[in-house]
């Protein structure tokens, strides 16, 4: 169904379900720290209903630990929500293995694709995704527009939270935008058919940033693991310098210190700390992303603008005093 994005998508499958269950024995929501904000805050406002929220800690590379989700599994659960790909760090989770243990206690499962759909393959029946998440504007689509899909064997049942006609299976009341949801369709057909190839093109852009960053900058450290991240994702630490203080410097760049959702904020990201990121290195920390349009020169020229930049926001090296 089309829900207005991501945010809606999400509160609508997790507030859904739940209040469709109403007395049910499974009254278990499990999700992990290094959520959307937007999951994390669904789960603490069903707690009030009587639900009982669990947030697993992760990994330092951000991954959900089998044993805690087990652990957890262990008080019948109505349903786990782990996304696909993190907003921050890029990190991908291994969806089919987490939904595998849901599914094995009993509960349902929940992905917000938002970051993975139009970026990387997703297949829904191979991962054992019961009810997901998505956003047209992720994926170079019209901002305003998303989806829930839900499953239908085994039927996936949820409580609307908005009540009016019968628009959506009577699910979501309200006139569909038609012109969004066609931009939003024909976004989807085009990251499609450009998953065969983009996907590393993208990477290869990203290894050129970091390469070309490190050249220039000592001691640079990458958030989360390389190896499991979106292609188009980089979230590093400028040693010494304020991220706030970098944005400042490169007007020519768009670059956000963590979701692009919370920019805005100056606490440190819930993210980084998940994963036990200091927090004086969380606040040296960009997210740096890299999309279909993005250019080799982009890249370069993105390298250039953020060393300048360091340099002249970097503290001089100490000198040694002589005895």
């Amino acid at each position: 169904m089309f829900t207005s994005g991501a945010t809606e998508a999400n509160n609508l499958a997790i507030k859904g379900a739940a209040r469709f269950a109403g007395p049910s024995p499974r009254r278990r929501l499990i999700t992990a720290a290094t959520e959307h904000k937007c999951v994390l805050e669904s789960l603490r406002d069903l707690a009030a209903e009587g639900f009982d929220p669990v947030i697993l800690p992760v990994t330092p590379d951000g991954a959900p630990n089998p044993d805690a989700l087990s652990e957890a599994l262990a008080t019948r659960t109505l349903l786990v929500s782990v996304m696909a790909a993190n907003n921050e760090t890029g990190f991908l989770a291994d969806i089919a293995a987490l939904s595998a243990l849901a599914h094995k206690a009993g509960a349902r499962f929940h992905s917000d694709l938002a970051q993975a759909a139009g970026k990387i393959p997703i297949d829904v029946n191979a991962l054992g995704i019961d009810l997901a998440s998505l956003s047209g504007h992720k994926l170079h689509g019209p901002p305003g527009i998303g989806a829930l899909y839900v499953r239908h064997r085994p039927r996936m049942r949820l409580a609307p939270l908005v009540s009016g006609g019968g628009q959506e299976r009577g699910l979501r009341a309200g006139t569909v935008p038609t012109a969004l949801a066609v931009g939003f369709g024909e976004a989807c057909a085009l990251a499609r058919a450009a998953l065969h190839d983009e996907p590393a093109r993208i990477a290869a852009l990203r290894d050129r940033l970091l390469t070309g960053l490190r050249s220039c900058i000592p001691n640079l450290a990458v958030n989360g693991p390389l190896d499991r991240r979106l292609p188009g994702n980089l979230s590093v630490r400028f040693p010494g310098v304020l991220a706030l203080d970098l944005i400042a410097a490169c007007p020519r760049l768009a670059v956000s210190t963590g979701s692009a959702c919370t920019s805005a904020e100056v606490a440190p990201s819930h993210v980084l700390t998940a994963l036990g990121v200091p927090q004086a290195e969380a606040a040296t920390t960009l997210r740096l992303s890299i999309g279909r349009f993005t250019s080799p020169a982009d890249i370069d020229n993105a390298v250039h603008i953020l060393a300048d930049a360091y340099a002249a926001l970097a503290p001089a090296p100490r000198k040694l005093a002589k005895a």
